[in-house]
């Protein structure tokens, strides 16, 4: 196990340090262990800061956003958690070219809602995505037949060796629901990105969000979850394959594989991260056995499950 020198980084991060903090409290799941500390992060020069501080120091690290698309262990992790909390828009709309200029903490669907508000479109897709969007362009969330590869158009990364650089996407490499970053786990943190929108009218834009929210109402349960846990392979959802092998509604303690989209694992209050794991599994052994098709998770595991 690592060493946390929690009395020194008390010295350097004051009040905004807390320690012993339950990761149930700040993830979508509304599962997951405690962890030793977690250092609350208003700006982006607080982000940089933090995360050069722990990197000298030898600490390891999480970043979290929303706590959507992760599922922490029942033990914890032992490590600190930056809680991101960087928020802040800028949206030019007087240029030729109109961008969105957002820090990571920024939650995703809250850049969707203002940019369409402004009479601006190309982000109406992620009006519907949890999430921030360091772990978007991270993840390369996607929705509606568009995603991060179609709208970025660069992010500033925090590169442990390098200092910050602009990376594009062709930089990131993006594949489905995946970057190089998610691929090699590089020692990197996004600080903030730069979306392209092009002008329409204010009621064009919102009638394409109210239209997405209104198929995710119909068709995504509520609760608390991760979001889609799985990939859909090609030609293929994932859902679609967990229903089709009988698991919609499956339970492991207050875990449920959800009745209203079997790409979902519903938290029916108190549920264990071990028990939707378990379900997990269950998915994809079943969907193997049937189908010859293996699910690869969409969400991340963090920490240690059996």
């Amino acid at each position: 196990m690592a060493h946390i020198p929690l009395d020194e980084l008390k010295k350097k991060f004051g009040p905004q340090l807390h320690e012993n903090v339950s990761m149930a409290n700040y993830t979508t799941a509304r599962a997951g262990g405690p962890v030793p500390a977690m250092i609350s992060i208003h700006t982006p020069d607080e982000l940089s800061k933090s995360v050069r501080t722990l990197w000298d120091l030898s600490i390891p690290f999480i970043i979290l956003g929303s706590g959507s698309n992760i599922l922490v262990s029942d033990k914890g992790i032992d490590a600190i958690v930056l809680h991101n909390r960087a928020h802040n828009l800028k949206i030019d709309t007087k240029s030729n070219s109109p961008r969105i200029y957002a820090e990571s903490g920024a939650i995703l669907s809250t850049l969707a809602r203002q940019s369409a508000l402004r009479g601006l479109s190309g982000m109406e897709w992620a009006a519907t995505v949890p999430g921030t969007v360091g772990g978007a362009v991270y993840g390369n969330a996607g929705a509606h037949n568009s995603d991060m590869k179609a709208s970025l158009v660069l992010a500033k990364i925090l590169h442990k060796n390098k200092g910050i650089e602009d990376w594009t996407v062709e930089n990131l490499d993006y594949q489905y629901r995946s970057s190089i970053l998610k691929r090699n786990h590089l020692p990197v943190v996004i600080i903030s990105a730069v979306f392209k929108v092009i002008r329409t009218s204010r009621e064009e834009a919102w009638e394409r969000i109210k239209t997405f929210q209104s198929h995710r109402k119909e068709t995504q349960p509520p609760g608390a979850s991760m979001g889609s846990i799985f990939k859909n392979p090609p030609d293929d959802y994932a859902g679609r394959l967990i229903e089709a092998a009988g698991l919609k509604g499956r339970r492991i303690g207050r875990a449920m594989i959800s009745p209203i989209h079997a790409n979902f694992i519903i938290n029916l209050e108190g549920a264990k991260a071990q028990e939707i794991r378990d379900l997990m599994k269950i998915a994809q052994d079943t969907v193997e056995e049937k189908f010859g098709i293996i699910l690869e998770p969409e969400i991340e595991l963090i920490g240690d499950f059996k």
